[in-house]
């Protein structure tokens, strides 16, 4: 089982990678590597990712489109749903496992923030709305760096789901 694990994991990475590398959007791309490796098909869901790349909106000023995109996995499994609105603790288990995702990513990286995540890679913020600025992030690093950031954060909220379901197993 730890062998199939292992190969699940490292597809997740290779997928969300492979994603960002050609389609852009870390977000959906993260999101897209997770629903694949666990075989969930949810294109509503899928599109609503689409808007927090970039920290929010190609800003920088949020947290990483990456960690959005597992977040948002986490809560599609794990979330309080409408029926149960009014208790406040159904927010418990997937608060709980976000947290874990955002502890790892801290550990990793060091901040969750687009921007200073750019700044700690790149020693600078790029403004992708500006098009000279966007070719300069894509000569800069930012495809290869934010794919590998994708497979990394694919790859820990998939441990964490399978964790989740081989506890409750």
């Amino acid at each position: 089982m730890k062998e199939q694990r292992q190969e699940i994991l490292e597809r997740a990475f290779e997928t969300g990678k492979n994603y960002e590398t050609k389609n852009g959007g870390c977000p959906q791309c993260t999101l897209a590597a997770i629903f694949d490796v666990l075989g969930i098909e949810n294109d509503a869901v899928f599109k609503a990712a689409a808007a927090l790349a970039d920290g929010v909106g190609l800003t920088g000023d949020g947290h990483c489109g990456a960690l959005s995109g597992g977040t948002m996995a986490i809560g599609y499994l794990y979330g309080r749903e409408k029926k149960d609105f009014t208790d406040i603790m159904k927010l418990v288990p997937s608060n709980l496992m976000a947290k874990e995702l955002r502890d790892r990513f801290v550990e990793k990286y060091g901040t969750v923030r687009c921007h200073d995540l750019q700044n700690k890679f790149f020693g600078r913020f790029y403004n992708l709305y500006d098009p000279a600025e966007l070719e300069a992030a894509f000569k800069g690093g930012m495809l290869d760096t934010c794919s590998t950031v994708v497979g990394e954060v694919a790859r820990m909220t998939v441990d964490i789901i399978l964790t989740a379901q081989e506890t409750a197993e």
